[in-house]
This record gives C-alpha cells, sequence and structure tokens, in this order.
C-alpha cells in the first residue's frame, strides 16, 4: 500500500501509545525562535471543543495512554482549561501543564490544582531576566514565570523547569540548573534546540559552536553529582552534534501520540513537515482508528522501510534510523537515514549546516 509515494508496511503487532501530547491551542503571549510549533498555526476558530477533547482523552485512556500533558502555545489561553483538565483527569490520566507561565493566574492555578492537576512544567528562556524577555519576545516575561513557580510550590505541585538550550544561554548551565533550584524544581530539563518549525527558520541565530556544547555537556554530570538529592537533571545532546541520532519519540507511531489544536493526529509534534501525509483528525475518526489504520501512521512504522547502512546496523532497533522529520528536512526523503548519523552517506549535510552561524535577529514566532 502507498501512501502519496511513501510505502504502507503490511500492519503487526502494535505497541501501545504510553503518552499524549494535548496542543489545546497555538495561541501564545510569547515568541519563542524555536518553538516546536508548525510554521502554519492552527487558528482559534478550529480548535476542538471542551467536549470533543473530553472524548479524546476517553479514547486515549482506552488505547492504553497513561498521561497527558496539556500544551500549546499556552494552554492558559483557553477560557474553558479547568475544564479540559479535569476531563483527562475524569478520563483517569496523569495530568501535566506545561505553560509558558504567562497566562496562568494565581486563581486559575488554584483552580486547576482543585479539579486535580497532577504536575506543572514552566519554560524559561535563561538565568538573565533581559536575555530570558528578549529570547521570548516579551517584556516582563522572565518575572511571571518565577511568580508562577512561586505559586506552584505552595500549593505543593511537583514543579519541572524546561530550559531550551541554543547560542544565547549555553554558557550558563550552572546558572540555570541554580535557577531551577531557586524556584523550587524537583526536576530540569536541559533541552538543546531541535531545529524544526521555528527553531529551523532560525537555525544559524541559535547554532552553538562545537566547543560551547562539548562545554555545556561536560557541566552535567558533576552538576548532577552536586545536586543529585535536590534534583533530576535531565538532558539530551543536540542532534547536530551527536554521533548518532535519537530514537524520536521511541520509534515512529510506536509509545507516543500527538492532537493539534484543530484535531489532527500526529506521531509527533513536527511531522506534518513532511510532505506527502495525510494525517486524520479525531473530527472524522476514533484515536484508535487513527492509531492502528491511518496509513500516515504505518509509513515508518518498524525499520523494514530503511536504507543501508540502517538495515544491515546493529542500533537499527535502538534508534530506529533517527529521526524522520529530520531526515526530511535535511535531504528532502524521509526513508533515509538521519544525516545526524556519523555512518549516514548524507552527514556531510549536518556538518555543513552546524557550521553556519549569523548574528541575525529572532524571526519570533507569532499567530
Amino acid at each position: 500500500m502507498m501512501t502519496n509515494g511513501y510505502a504502507v508496511p503490511s500492519p503487526k503487532p502494535l505497541h501501545n501509545p504510553l503518552g499524549l501530547l494535548a496542543e489545546l491551542t497555538h495561541r501564545c503571549p510569547l515568541g519563542c525562535p524555536y518553538c516546536s510549533n508548525p510554521l502554519a498555526l492552527d487558528r482559534r476558530e478550529d480548535e476542538l471543543d471542551a467536549a470533543t477533547w473530553a472524548r479524546v482523552f476517553r479514547e486515549a485512556a482506552g488505547l492504553g495512554v497513561l498521561q497527558v500533558h496539556l500544551s500549546g502555545g499556552e494552554p492558559a489561553s483557553r477560557r474553558d482549561l479547568v475544564d479540559v483538565m479535569a476531563a483527562a483527569r475524569d478520563a483517569g490520566l496523569y495530568t501535566n501543564l506545561i505553560t509558558s507561565g504567562v497566562g496562568v493566574t494565581d486563581q486559575r492555578l488554584r483552580e486547576l490544582a482543585d479539579a486535580g492537576l497532577d504536575h506543572v512544567q514552566i519554560s524559561i528562556q535563561d538565568s538573565e531576566p533581559k536575555s530570558s524577555d528578549l529570547i521570548a519576545g516579551y517584556e516582563g516575561a522572565y518575572a511571571r514565570k518565577r511568580g508562577l513557580a512561586v505559586a506552584v510550590v505552595a500549593l505543593r505541585l511537583p514543579l519541572t523547569v524546561n530550559i531550551v538550550i541554543h547560542r544565547a544561554n549555553i554558557g550558563r548551565i550552572d546558572e540555570l540548573v541554580a535557577m531551577a533550584l531557586d524556584m523550587g524544581a524537583l526536576r530540569v530539563e536541559i533541552a538543546h534546540v531541535q531545529y524544526y518549525g521555528w527553531a529551523l527558520k532560525n537555525r544559524a541565530a541559535l547554532m552553538p559552536t562545537r566547543q560551547q556544547v562539548e562545554e555545556a555537556v561536560a557541566r552535567i554530570e558533576p552538576l548532577r553529582k552536586q545536586h543529585h538529592s535536590r534534583i533530576v537533571i535531565d538532558a539530551v545532546v543536540p542532534d547536530y552534534y551527536a554521533r548518532f541520532p535519537k530514537p524520536c519519540v521511541g520509534g515512529w507511531g510506536r509509545r507516543s501520540l500527538n492532537v493539534t489544536p484543530a484535531g489532527r493526529v500526529l506521531p509527533c509534534h513536527a511531522a506534518e513537515s513532511i510532505a506527502g501525509l495525510e494525517f486524520w483528525s479525531v473530527k472524522d475518526h476514533s484515536l484508535r482508528e487513527i492509531w492502528e489504520c491511518n496509513p500516515a501512521f504505518n509509513a515508518f512504522r518498524g525499520t523494514s522501510f530503511l536504507p543501508e547502512p540502517c538495515q544491515s546496523c546493529e542500533r537499527r532497533d535502538i534508534d530506529f534510523g533517527g529521526c524522520r522529520c529530520q531526515a526530511f528536512a535535511l535531504t528532502g526523503d524521509a526513508r533515509a537515514t538521519d544525516p545526524v548519523c556519523h555512518l549516514s552517506p548524507q552527514h556531510h549535510v549536518v556538518e555543513e549546516q552546524a557550521a553556519v552561524r549569523e548574528d541575525a535577529t529572532y524571526v519570533y514566532r507569532r499567530l
């Protein structure tokens, strides 16, 4: 079977998805130049209503999903956020609110907590307020994020701080971890930029040097040892400087799925960047039908579609040939070995792009 040029493998026993990223809206007060949202953002009038999200959550739980990440955009842009979150809890899902920290009032946070919110994740751009606001494209964002963290901790909700690393803040890994500790976080994510969507558009302005990356990575283990009883430090090596590719979201259509504000269901947040795939909507199909039958989900499941050197590689069933979206972005072929891999015949493309750096003004993410 083919779907717009991509061969769909014969159905095999499927894994159950464990996590659901619910992109409730693409509306957001910030303009982060590395935002994972697509360049073509969904409009407010196209967003799923609360009743549809409630059905999606019930269907997700029926598929085996255990946790839902309520994201955006900024999920607090929705007036019915508390109702949506409560519906996820009613479906038996662990709920994690992923927020910019701008737009969540203390009262709204209390309402969310009273309705059963399990966890909060706040993104913050830098440990220096002026730099943080510049990266976010929003004056005063840093102070509002810090204020929300105080309210989260006061309500005894577990807090994770997410920090996206790039050239403007990569020299402050120690300060960023210290900031997360001061905010009362139990976990901090040191997440180097993934170059899709808005980040790909801003790649030359965001790209650090290899030396900067190596120095930043070298700080992680000492910081883990120093703070092992106080905070968990998660770190993701930047793709363009890695030796092997990451097993993107644990494999295409294998363990997680995304639902966009307008209801399209994706294997990962960047999947719509691959031309030629049609992603079904929860407006027309059940989540199970999409997970099991949508040709776009089956297009890159498993490893049968992979070329050499992946087919004979001992890591084939570990990293699944890397990221399909990155392969498409860098080679034009979503079936190719992810060029991040040093064994890829197109690895030179990554090396060439990593060497391109400009002191350019950010192209901010705007709806």
